[in-house]
């Protein structure tokens, strides 16, 4: 039987969280210290549910679940936003007073585990559901297992089809020098051939680094490994698209508004799976007229970036059994695809491959169906240091005349200097 959002949220039932915090206290937690009956009143931090529509699935429909199964456990629910979580974190953590269930990004987890900030979780919770491999491993530190994914968010190319048809464009380009010749024969009249900044110039790079054959450090974090060729070579690309008019990084899509790929202001843009939800709203006509498609960046490999959001418990709850039965419940079928389906996020969870939520959002059916070619960011626990001085470091070679080789360089010098001091 096809498992969809409404069959399963309807399982769960409907209930209310409500909206004051507490539940923090200053106590220990391990992957063997939260048995007993889950009780108590404790606190959910999360950077994700947005707007009206995501309060109410996670306060009505997944905490109303929830609620129904642990009727014991009240659960206040502290919502913020990714550029505000990491300090909110740091505040918290500094004071003691840390929310009992953490809701954080991709690469966070060695930094805080490190810390012990994050307790560890049981190793069969990694195998409760069918996970994809890949989603796993960002929620691990020093192969221990600290978080459960909750959704993914992943970088892909997106492209219009029919600009590919009207310039006689017959195929996706399968490297870099492809993506360039296609962008420089797109471009006209100030309309871009290719748009790779409007996302976040952190994960564009990397997205292009590890497309380049590249990583960003040694698999025990201790090393950097982006301040070579590959990492020059990805960065230059930036400045080889503009220089050929092709690219313009003054013309990036604001936050919030049409993207490039909607106004037809470029034929290619780096996207996420979350602009299928914003043509069916605004654009329908550019799906039903299966005008937009995309595919995997590629160079030395295929890439695609593996962002998301991840769920974990802290260290200092109070309350371990009723902290960790909320992580729980956060990353089941049910949570994870009503979580997905409201933002337009990639499900990492092979029981949701066949939901009808996937089939129809065709980029997130191509991310499902490449998370072999998956990479994620992070994988030191100097991470949270390093992540802030990607854009700023790297910025002056895209806007400025500092060299790729520079900049990456001064990049370079900066992580290990963080990584020096862990």
């Amino acid at each position: 039987m096809e498992l969809n959002r409404r069959s399963l949220l309807a399982a769960i039932g409907a209930g209310a969280a409500a909206a004051a915090l507490g539940g923090c206290g200053t106590g220990t937690s391990t992957a063997d210290s939260a048995d007993g009956p889950a009780e108590g009143e404790i606190t959910l931090l999360t950077p994700i549910y947005e707007g009206a529509d995501g309060k109410s699935l996670l306060e009505k429909e997944i905490l109303g679940g929830f609620r129904k199964k642990h009727p014991k456990v009240k659960v206040n629910v502290d919502y913020t936003t990714y550029a505000q979580l990491n300090e909110k974190i740091t505040t918290g953590l500094a004071g003691g007073l840390l929310p009992d269930v953490l809701m954080m990004g991709v690469g966070w987890i060695p930094p805080f585990a490190a810390k012990k900030a994050i307790a560890e979780l049981p190793e069969k919770l990694a195998s409760a559901h069918d996970y994809e491999q890949r989603v796993l491993e960002p929620s691990r530190y020093d192969g221990r297992l600290y978080a459960l994914p909750v959704v993914l968010d992943t970088r892909i190319v997106v492209y219009r089809k029919d600009h590919f048809a009207e310039a006689g464009i017959k195929k996706t380009p399968a490297n870099w020098a492809e993506l360039r010749a296609v962008s420089r024969q797109l471009t006209r009249d100030g309309h871009l051939g290719f748009d790779p900044f409007s996302i976040d110039l952190r994960q564009c790079w990397e997205t292009f680094l590890f497309a380049n054959g590249g990583r960003l450090f040694s698999a025990d974090g201790k090393k950097v490994l982006f301040n070579n060729a590959r990492g020059v070579e990805a960065l230059q690309f930036f400045k080889d698209l503009i220089k050929d008019g092709s690219s313009d990084y003054a013309k990036k899509t604001d936050l919030g508004a049409p993207s490039n790929i909607q106004t037809g202001k470029a034929s290619m843009m780096m996207s996420t799976s979350a602009l299928w939800n914003q043509l069916k709203d605004t654009n329908p006509e550019l799906i039903e007229g299966d005008k937009v498609g995309a595919f995997i960046l590629a160079n030395r490999k295929p890439a695609m970036l593996q962002g998301g959001t991840l769920v974990s418990q802290s260290a200092s709850s109070k309350h371990p059994a009723a902290a960790r039965a909320l992580v729980e419940h956060l990353a089941t079928p049910e949570s994870i695809l009503g979580a997905a389906e409201q933002r337009g996020s990639v499900p990492g969870l092979k029981d949701l491959n066949d939901t009808s939520y996937v089939k129809e959002n065709k980029f997130v059916d191509l991310s499902l169906q490449s998370m072999g070619d998956a990479c994620s960011e992070g994988g030191t626990a100097a991470w949270m240091e390093i992540r802030e001085k990607i854009k700023p470091t790297l910025e002056p070679a895209i806007v400025g005349g500092q060299s790729a080789k520079d900049a990456i360089a001064e990049l370079g010098r900066l992580a290990e200097a963080a990584i020096g001091r862990m």
